[in-house]
């Protein structure tokens, strides 16, 4: 579900790939309302480093620096870059595939016997 709700935020709800990351795992993680909202600094390419915004709310999400570590290389697999403006040049991701890709990513490293 974590998923879904990510991806219902960025697309219903237009909140940023950044926020909609902490939207989908709000509930999983006890995420208060007041600190989605200071991720809408991290969208459009505006992380340190030109990081995809989705992919920094789910390394900020991440449980441990193993999991941070298996989230970005899930990640440039498909994207091919961590980075937004390279994903967006080589339009080898939409923005709505690289929340579900970060969100997938995030909840494979939840999901207990994963490793």
């Amino acid at each position: 579900m974590p998923v879904e709700r990510s991806l219902k935020a960025f697309k219903e709800e237009r909140l940023n790939c950044a926020q909609s990351i902490l939207r989908g795992f709000q509930k999983h993680f006890n995420i208060s309302e007041s600190r989605i909202a200071e991720f809408s600094a991290h969208g459009g390419g505006r992380v340190e480093d030109g990081k995809c915004g989705a992919l920094f709310g789910a390394l900020e999400l991440a449980p441990d620096a193993h999991a941070k570590d298996s989230i970005a290389e899930a990640f440039l697999a498909e994207a091919k870059s961590l980075t937004c403006r390279d994903i967006r040049k080589s339009k080898s991701l939409s923005c709505a595939e690289c929340v579900a890709l970060a969100a997938h990513a995030l909840e494979a490293e939840l999901v207990p016997d994963n490793h």
